[in-house]
């Protein structure tokens, strides 16, 4: 258990996360700019700089991936992440079910096709929601269960074995807690896949630019919360 090994890890995703979120501000200004193309040259703006946004959310998940693998425990409760932001969190990231608020926010004149198609999406999003709410909650009634805690009470007499026995359960739960966080990570990126191969290009660019605003914003509001609370 290196503590400096683990603030090491966290001070380097801390850096890679906010150049990311410097780039993620300057995407969202082109995608509000994108907007008001409307001709067939714009179009094609619009399709290209879909996929360097989608790039850009894949480096991400990528970093995050090889991160959470060292230490996982990071990202349930991430340092870099304001007690706003942290409030947030499903498993370790946003709530899947938040994209289809934002989608109804900025994607206008869906057609009944889009919109059977993005119903269907939801049923089968909000069931597999639950599935991984549900393997959430029994790691986390194993982190609190025997016989973990009780080695950790125990500890401070130095019982031969003990000191292993407790480094197993804990690497048993890391492994638990980096299946669930890539199960939710999968199907945070399944669901964003399927939900944009049901918008056109100019519906996308809209969604895509709603979704970066409210990154944004709630960002802004959780450094302005924890500058009021320190002054």
């Amino acid at each position: 258990m290196s503590t400096s090994n683990d603030s090491s890890i966290a001070q380097n995703f801390a850096s890679f996360f906010n150049g990311w979120l410097v780039r993620q501000e300057r995407f969202h200004e082109r995608l509000v700019q994108a907007l008001r193309s409307q001709d067939e040259v714009g179009i094609q703006q619009q399709e290209s700089l879909i996929l360097q946004v989608l790039s850009h959310y894949e480096q991400y998940l990528v970093e995050k991936t090889i991160a959470a693998r060292k230490q996982v425990l990071l990202f349930y409760s991430p340092p870099w992440l304001t007690s706003f932001e942290k409030a947030l969190l499903w498993v370790g990231g946003f709530n899947p079910f938040l994209l289809f608020k934002l989608l109804a926010n900025s994607a206008t004149e869906l057609t009944p096709e889009q919109e059977e198609a993005i119903e269907r999406l939801k049923c089968e999003t909000r069931r597999e929601e639950r599935e991984l709410t549900q393997d959430w909650a029994r790691i986390q009634e194993s982190l609190a269960a025997f016989p973990l805690l009780d080695l950790v009470r125990r500890y401070g007499g130095r019982i031969e074995g003990e000191l292993s026995e407790l480094e197993s359960a804990m690497d048993t739960m890391k492994v638990a807690m980096v299946r669930a966080l890539e199960r939710a990570d999968k199907l945070r990126r399944s669901t964003v896949r399927k939900l944009l191969q049901t918008l056109s290009p100019v519906q996308t660019v809209k969604f895509l630019a709603a979704s970066a605003e409210f990154q944004l914003t709630v960002r802004k509001w959780g450094l302005q919360k924890e500058q009021q609370r320190a002054t």
